[in-house]
Formats: structure tokens, sequence, C-alpha cells
């Protein structure tokens, strides 16, 4: 990466979605007739189709959506390394709070998902037809989406395609937004098929479980939507949907870093056809893997978010079997490759996803911290020849804390989807919803209706290899959501319910810590001007 991969992610942003889905939602002309309206799609199917087409892109893309949601965060930070990453601050703002209405990102995903939320009305209207099964996948699709709007920017304009196509959409904000995505979600619950848990038939497309995996989702955060404090009645609706979808098959599985893998398992509810390229290569030095996709050195983490994890904090080590985590730590921080060591095949080569064939990754898992090694243990080295060691501090070249002005060598990288299962370095296989969020969030809702959840939360635990809690309080509640759920689109999500969006971090700017303001992003301006029916929400 020279420049930056900004070109690149936008362009293949803007590609997927043509920029047809604009944010005043009007019909497009190869839509329907302009002239008459919208008349109904010819083949609702294949419209649902592409509904999942440009959600494979707009999920597995490593700006816009995910950097919303996890770079606005203590979870996710990109420091400028010379002339890498800089793109005029535009990821900065981000992880310092101090964004506007005009940020690319911003736009693009309002953009994006009320582009999708039209496009699945389309599929509902009656004069298009649809079969249950299109009913089910549209009324799922557009309720993810519709909430995804809601929970960025607290206002979600919806367009009824039964009206002229002149008229401005409507704006649902609280209750009536929340009722609106609950009522497409029983629809989706009602007419999509039960996926049978590892049947691996998650992959791509919608299911009950799916859905109410999502309503429980929407009611856990419910009183954040609405300004209120949590509702028993909610919380205990949030409990019996995780038991129905536990009833399914649905459950805790051991072996955290294979639940990454394309391998169907129990945990995974709902997982997209995107590529994990992004998530591989977005924190990877330039050197780390020789496979096709290479590293983009940037996406780094806080020491402080890494220390949440049990381990000695300056080591992060597996033992010489390449399964044993070292140095006290629990399974989720992974660990980096031993020097010299083949995890499997002969020694002197690696064989990660054991089909004989020498793979151009040695990469660890989870969080890669100190020296980094090549495939046959070599030590590696950055590309001014020194050696390759990712560091806990952000610093520029006179040692001072900095955003900018890092080398090549800064920051703790983050590896879930690992290059070496892959000789491509890459599946078309993304997690969406997986059970073990589940399971935290009806922990939570117990908790939130006066509940002891101690015993769920040191299940989860055990099976992590970390030591259970002698009780659970809501800090250790958010900090297990953290543990659990790093790098999967939570994080901003968990900070804002557990009131904790405002509070410090590395390189956060003063005037925003304790500043609700930002828990909601601002209206894009063009979008205020083409529908008075949106409201610039506060402080911007």
């Amino acid at each position: 990466m020279k420049k930056s991969r900004l070109t690149l992610c936008v362009l293949a942003a803007m590609s997927l979605i043509g920029l047809s889905s604009c944010t005043d939602l009007e019909i497009e002309e190869t839509d329907s007739i302009i002239s008459t309206g919208f008349q109904g799609l010819a083949d609702p199917a294949s419209t649902v189709d592409e509904l999942y087409n440009r959600l494979n892109g707009q999920y597995g893309d490593q700006a816009n959506l995910y950097a919303l949601s996890e770079v606005t965060t203590d979870a996710a930070l990109i420091p400028t390394r010379g002339a890498d990453w800089g793109d005029n601050g535009l990821w900065r703002v981000l992880h310092s709070h101090s964004w506007n209405g005009q940020h690319q990102f911003i736009i693009t995903v309002f953009n994006q998902f009320n582009g999708n939320q039209l496009l699945a009305s389309q599929i509902l209207d009656s004069r298009s037809n649809p079969t249950p099964n299109d009913v089910g996948e549209a009324s799922l699709i557009r309720a993810f989406s519709m909430w995804i709007i809601l929970d960025l920017y607290g206002q979600v304009p919806f367009r009824d395609t039964a009206l002229p196509s002149s008229t401005l959409p409507e704006v649902l904000t609280g209750q009536a937004a929340v009722d609106f995505i609950l009522t497409d979600l029983d629809a989706a619950i009602a007419n999509l098929p039960n996926v049978p848990a590892g049947s691996g038939e998650a992959n791509g497309r919608g299911s009950v479980a799916a859905a109410k995996y999502l309503k429980a989702k929407v009611l856990l955060n419910k009183h954040v939507y609405l300004e209120t404090s949590p509702d028993s009645s909610d919380m205990a609706q949030v409990v019996s949907l995780v038991d129905e979808i536990a009833s399914e098959g649905y459950g805790l599985q051991a072996g955290y870093f294979d639940l990454f893998r394309e391998e169907a398992d129990n945990e995974t509810i709902w997982s997209l056809a995107s590529s994990t390229g992004n998530r591989i290569f977005n924190g990877l030095h330039y050197n780390s893997t020789s496979q096709s996709g290479g590293g983009w050195n940037g996406f780094s983490t806080l020491a402080e978010y890494y220390d949440l994890f049990e381990g000695d904090e300056n080591s992060n080590r597996y033992d010489a079997d390449g399964v044993t985590p070292l140095d006290g730590q629990e399974e989720r921080r992974g660990g980096v490759p031993p020097v010299g060591l083949a995890f499997t095949g002969e020694a002197g080569t690696f064989d990660g996803d054991g089909d004989g064939i020498q793979d151009g990754s040695n990469v660890g898992f989870g969080f890669l911290i100190n020296q980094q090694f090549a495939p046959d243990g070599t030590p590696l080295n950055d590309r001014q020849g020194a050696p390759l060691t990712f560091k806990r501090d952000f610093q520029d070249g006179t040692g001072a804390s900095s955003f900018i002005n890092n080398d090549e060598t800064t920051g703790i990288r983050v590896m879930k989807y690992n290059p070496r299962f892959n000789d491509n370095g890459q599946v078309n296989h993304e997690i969406v919803f997986r059970y073990a969020d589940a399971h935290l969030m009806k922990a939570e809702a117990m908790f939130r209706s006066g509940g002891d959840p101690t015993s769920m939360v040191n299940e989860l635990r055990t099976l992590r290899n970390a030591t259970p809690l002698g009780t659970v309080s809501e800090q250790n509640l958010i900090d297990e959501r953290g543990r659990e759920l790093f790098a999967e689109i939570w994080r901003r999500n968990d900070l804002i319910r557990f009131n904790q969006f405002g509070k410090d971090w590395l390189f956060k700017d003063s005037g925003s810590v304790g500043n609700d303001t930002y828990n909601k992003f601002p209206i894009p301006p063009a979008q205020l001007l083409a529908n008075p029916n949106l409201v610039q929400n506060p402080g911007y």
C-alpha cells in the first residue's frame, strides 16, 4: 500500500451500490416506470440474490460499517505510518471522535443500508408476487438494514413503495422504528426455513434462528433508542429468544479460532459469503505473508484493550505444539508461533491447513505482538531491515506517543480469520451472528432484570480457558463481550449500551470525552436537503 487503502475501499463500496441506492430513496428507472411509480418486480428471487450480494460487500469491507463500528472505539485504530494511512485524517477522526457529516464513511453507510431497505421493500410489495421464502429473506434483510441505520443515526427514512415516487420518505424514530423492525422480524420468523445447527446452510442465507437472534439484539438495545431504562418484559423476551435458538441445536463450541474457518460449526447462526481478505490483511505487515493480498499494515488495537485478556502483557506465545497458549493466557488472546515451529507438515515447512502444501503464512492467532516469523520459523524484518516486532505503543521517531509519524511496527495487530487455513489467504465466509454473542445477550438480559448471570459467563470463560469469576458485574459483562467478540462489528454498539462510548482512551479528543453527541452519527447534510423530514442530530 503506497498511498493508502482508502481509494480501494471506497471505490469497491461505490461499485457495489453503484450509487443507485441514493440516500433520499429515489426509485430508479431500472426498477420501475418513473411516470407511473413502482409497479412491481418481474423476478423478486433474483433481487433477493442481489440484496445478499450487496451485503457481502458491505459487511466484508474494512471501511464504512466496520470502521464506524470498530475504529470509533477502544478496540481499533489506524495510526499514520509515514505516508501510509494518512488519508487526510479520515481514519484518525473516527477513533478520536471528531468527525462531521461530510465524512465519507458516514455518508456511504447511510446510502448503502437505506438502499438495501428500499430494494427489500420492492421485493415485499404485493405487486412483485414474492414467494414466502422471498418474503422471509427480504424481511430479514430490511430489518437488519433498518436496524443498522437506527443504531448508527437514530432515525430511519422509509419510502412506502405504494406511494408515488415523488412522495418524500417518512422518518421513523424511537418506538415507531423499533416496532417496524420487530414486525419485519416476525414476518421473517414466519417465512424463513429452520436451518440445522452445524449444517453449514447458514452461510449466505437467512434462517429462523438468524431472525430470532436479531430480534433479541433489537430488544436488548431498545431502551437506547427510546432513551429509557431497560424494560423487564423486553429482557424476558431476549432470554426466551436465546433459549429458542438453543433448542434448535445452536450452542457454545470449543476451539475458539476454529469458529472462524470455513467449516461448519454449531455456533454460527448466520454468516455471509463475504471475503475475509480485508479482515486478514488490514493489520498484517507487508512482510507478514507471501500470499496473494499481502499485508496492508494499518489496523491495530490499543494496549488497554489487549490487557482485557488474561496473560503476561508483554508476551503472547504458543507452546511447541502450536496449540497450547503460554504465559497464563486465555485461548481467545491467541499467540505468535514459536521460533522454527512447523505447526503441521515436515520440519522447516509450514502446512497450516494440512493439505501437504507449504503455505505462505506463519501468522499467529488473535493478538500479534513482539517478533513475527516466516513460514520456516525465521524471524522477519520490516522493510528497513529491522526486526519485525509489533509493539504495544504508538510512537514517533523521538519516542513520543503519537497518532502520526509511526514506524511500520507500532501497534498490536489482530487476526481472527487466519490465512494459514487457506492457500489463497482468504475464504468467502464471514460470521455475522454467533451463538456466543446470543449467550452473552441472555446473560446481560438476566442481569438487567435483576438476575445473576455469573454461571452463564463462567460457562463461556471455562470453555475459553479463562479463570472463572466470583461474581459478575456490569463491567465484567462488557469486558467479556470485548474479549469474546473482538473485531466482529459489535464494539460500538456494546459501549453505547453500557454507557461507555464516551469514556477516555488513547488519542481521543478531550472535548469528546463524556460527550453523548457522538453516540449518534450526523445525518449527511445532502440528505437533510433532499428530505426535510430528516432532522440533524443534536450537536452537529
